[in-house]
């Protein structure tokens, strides 16, 4: 019997960022059960830096996470002036990490969660990223090397292909898998007891 976790997440989701104590607790309270990162992707296609108006929309939201899940989140209006709000370098460095190495995946997700949004830094620069590599655990050169490769934009492509055709429309998202069958954990944020609740008795049935 094969059985894992699937959590499809983006890096600059703020609802991800709200999950992650969750995804801290179950890798305490279930470590046997492998987890994989698949990127999901809500803003892949953005050109221009965030103006004023996009910057208070962003505010308004984010108190509301912070509100609801308790986690800490900075000042938009204190983001770089240059920043424009593409998920896809961090979706891009995701997958880089899983493919060096899964076991640090989460680590590295969360650290660049955390600097974005508890720190204010700007996760789409690739100079920010690979230093969030380094610090979490990894070659900083290897990094960079898997960070460029063609590849990784082909596997992140396919994460994100993987994502759209399942149909669900708010993330994160998390699968128990097991033998190839997928259980529906969450689809979206979702209080943490809900969701390790469903999980204890997704393991259970396995006994």
């Amino acid at each position: 019997m094969q059985q894992r976790l699937i959590y499809v997440m983006d890096p600059m989701c703020s609802w991800c960022w709200g999950l992650a104590p969750l995804l801290d607790s179950i890798r305490v309270e279930f470590p046997e059960l492998p987890l994989r990162l698949v990127a999901g992707s809500l803003r892949s296609h953005l050109q221009t830096p965030l103006d004023t108006a996009s910057r208070q929309a962003l505010a308004d939201h984010w108190q509301a996470v912070a509100a609801l899940s308790g986690q800490p989140f900075s000042d938009p209006h204190e983001l770089p002036v240059s920043l424009v709000f593409n998920v896809g370098p961090a979706s891009r460095a995701l997958i880089a990490a899983r493919s060096l190495d899964e076991r640090l995946a989460w680590p590295f997700a969360r650290a660049v969660q955390h600097a974005f949004y508890a720190q204010g830094l700007d996760v789409t620069q690739p100079t920010v990223l690979r230093q969030i590599a380094f610090d979490t655990g990894y070659d900083a050169e290897a990094f960079a090397a898997r960070f460029d490769h063609p590849e990784t934009q082909q596997q992140l492509d396919q994460d994100w292909n993987w994502v759209a055709d399942r149909g669900f429309a708010e993330l994160p998202i998390l699968f128990a898998e097991r033998d190839g069958q997928l259980a529906l954990l969450c689809n979206g944020f979702r209080p943490a007891g809900e969701v390790l609740g469903l999980l204890q008795r997704w393991v259970s049935a396995a006994a």
